[in-house]
């Protein structure tokens, strides 16, 4: 509305004025102050602190945190229908591979790590899949590569996710596929609405996905991506749902969809076989962990990243992050270069365990943690960093679900870049991961490429457990960032005493390698220009970011006091906290 006119409707109608101070009043706070940041500190609304952008989700019986609302609804409809923790998960997941297709699938990989109320344990599931047999080094090498492909039918590995969630029910839960993969079905077939976030990403990969007619077909459905708000229907993927529903894993790994698989792989320059799917298998593993501040943080060992995560908040524990201040230049520069320390060591030995002895425990030892800290100067920083001698002498999903009976499973899955391979085999619905693309050509790297293998994974569910009960399932979904996202809102929960949402609310940092010296170090909105400028006075290569590339948080916390569950999700992302 102009002015002139505005002026005049209230000088002739006083009680719209009263409207106007109202929206005022009630939607900015104050008259004439600025929009709220999008992600970061300084959110205007009445909270505890600045960093949180609403309130925790409380509820008592059971809760979900996912990615997408759709389907965290649809996992507290298990919960609700007497479904535990593992059921909700694997329907979550389902619908996740649907609504997120250029995140996760059933031609992704997962990791798991969940609390089992009956035994009272933890236990952890590498569900990822390995190199063909029939691909090595020196087949790449033969072609001309010097390091692996990022997208393309080279960089396939087997999906381990159906087989994961095969693992998940059969163990831990009381429903049946036909039972969790309903939701996911009604959706495929029937649409659903796209939203902002997801549509952007899907954009980007528009160009890639028309290099291959039925990705194209699949989705890019008018010759274009979807727009926002517009139903997207796949009935490809719901057929291969049903699929699944009717014959098991099987029906994935040694029926019509595997032979269909081989057969486009054969087609299209890969080197997929039978043998690949039905030799496949899940692997139950042990957590590993460590104790930050007298809670213990569990992880998945190797291939899984899990332990970049460990080894960050082993080395940070020393330093009086609270006096230092939150986000503060002493505190950033400190985790910036207890990141290049450790990332030096993920290059060097996070690898297939199966295949290679690793050093994984003297790596997430207090110890090692102790003497790679002393290479730290505090003043300047590290322009270049090497792998440590820990051997002893002798774009992703994430979800968490919390049951009535305090089963908790923390859960990722993803098919590594956006579309993964880019690559739909036929009119399967789903698009293959490009999981190869971690691996190394490098002659004699523990990483290099070699048959049956699995490749190094960024991916990472954390658990929290604290005087040996569970205490908060949490995930940073995001490539890289995950081990800097892990660090980062545990430290803000219990080195600032923030609570779940807050913890994921608040600015993130998150360093990279670069051209630059060092890396670089890209802050969010809520570090301010002071420390921005100090960091840079010590060395450091620091850009300001906003929309994205700073991963996406779910936690949900057992309030140890109450009982009550108190979730989190992430602004950044789509993301919701649903219970009952």
């Amino acid at each position: 509305m102009q002015l002139k006119p505005l002026l005049e409707t209230l000088r002739r109608r006083p009680s719209f004025c009263l409207v106007v101070v109202y929206l005022a009043v009630f939607s900015f706070g104050i008259v004439g102050q600025a929009q709220q940041p999008v992600a970061g500190d300084g959110y205007s609304r009445p909270a505890r602190s600045n960093h949180g952008s609403r309130s925790e989700v409380i509820a008592p019986h059971g809760m979900v945190a996912a990615s997408h609302p759709l389907a965290a609804q649809v996992g507290l409809d298990v919960l609700k229908s007497g479904g535990n923790a593992i059921d909700a998960a694997v329907a979550v997941n389902a619908v996740l591979g649907l609504v997120e297709p250029h995140m996760n699938g059933v031609g992704g990989d997962l990791f798991a790590i969940l609390w089992d109320a009956d035994s009272e344990q933890l236990y952890g599931l590498n569900a990822t899949g390995r190199a063909p047999y029939e691909i090595s080094r020196e087949t790449l090498v033969r072609q001309g590569y010097q390091r692996m492909p990022g997208i393309g039918p080279l960089t396939w590995t087997v999906p381990g996710a159906v087989d994961g969630w095969d693992q998940l029910l059969q163990r831990f839960g009381t429903m049946t596929f036909d039972d969790v993969l309903k939701p996911a079905i009604a959706y495929a077939r029937n649409g659903f609405p796209v939203s902002e976030i997801i549509q952007g990403q899907w954009a980007a990969s528009e160009s890639t996905l028309a290099e291959w007619p039925d990705s194209a077909k699949t989705y890019l459905p008018n010759g274009r991506p979807p727009r926002v708000g517009e139903l997207f229907k796949n009935p490809g993927l719901a057929k291969t749902y049903e699929a699944i529903a009717r014959g098991g894993r099987d029906a994935f790994y040694r029926g019509d969809i595997a032979s269909r698989i081989v057969a486009f792989s054969e087609a299209n320059g890969g080197y997929f076989t039978m043998r690949d799917f039905e030799d496949h298998s899940s692997v139950w593993v042990d957590p590993v962990s460590t104790n930050y501040r007298g809670y213990d943080v569990w992880e998945i060992p190797p291939n899984s990243s899990g332990i970049l995560a460990l080894m960050i908040l082993n080395m940070m524990e020393d330093y009086d992050l609270p006096a230092l201040g939150h986000n503060s230049a002493e505190a950033l520069h400190l985790f910036a270069e207890t990141k290049k320390l450790v990332w030096a060591d993920r290059n060097t030995y996070v690898a297939d365990a199966d295949l290679n002895k690793l050093p994984t425990q003297p790596l997430i030892s207090k110890s090692y943690a102790a003497a790679r800290r002393q290479l730290i100067d505090q003043r300047q920083a590290a322009t270049t960093v090497v792998e440590g001698q820990p051997f002893e002498h002798s774009d992703t999903v994430y979800l968490t679900v919390v049951d009535k009976d305090r089963n908790a499973i923390s859960l990722i899955e993803s098919i590594f870049g956006g579309f993964g391979s880019k690559i739909v085999p036929g009119d399967l619905g789903f698009a293959l991961q490009n999981r190869g693309a971690g691996f190394s050509l490098e002659a004699g790297h523990l990483n290099s490429l070699e048959p049956h293998k699995r490749s190094l994974h960024t991916n990472m569910p954390g658990f929290v457990t604290k005087d040996g009960k569970p205490f908060m399932p949490f995930g940073v979904m995001g490539g890289p960032m995950q081990p800097q996202g892990h660090w980062q809102v545990l430290s803000n929960i219990i080195d600032f005493g923030m609570n779940l949402q807050e913890a994921g609310d608040a600015a993130r940092v998150r360093h990279s390698p670069s051209q630059s010296p060092g890396g670089t170090l890209a802050v969010e909105p809520g570090v301010s220009d002071e420390v921005i400028a100090e960091l840079r006075r010590r060395g450091h290569h620091v850009e300001r970011q906003g929309g994205g590339g700073m991963g996406g948080y779910q936690a949900i916390m057992i309030n140890p006091e109450t009982g009550m569950l108190h979730g989190g999700t992430d602004p950044r992302k789509d993301g919701q906290v649903v219970g009952y």
